[in-house]
């Protein structure tokens, strides 16, 4: 449990610091993170993540996104 919940807030900061970096509101963030697999990444990838800086993770979804089918 205590995981799953360091896991979610750690999200919830890198959905912040998206929607900041490009000038997003929260839903857009999370809508364009959701549909472009970015969500899913910081899910599958939390273990290594959440070791960097909030910025190279924003940096590290931009990119997934971007392979993914975003225009960011």
């Amino acid at each position: 449990m205590f995981k799953l919940s360091n896991k979610l807030i750690y999200m919830d900061y890198c959905i912040h610091k998206f929607a900041e970096r490009f000038k997003l509101s929260l839903p857009e963030a999370f809508s364009y993170l959701y549909e472009n697999k970015g969500l899913s990444f910081l899910d599958e990838c939390y273990e290594a993540e959440h070791l960097l800086s909030l910025d190279d993770a924003v940096t590290d979804l931009a990119t997934i996104c971007r392979h993914n089918g975003g225009v960011l």
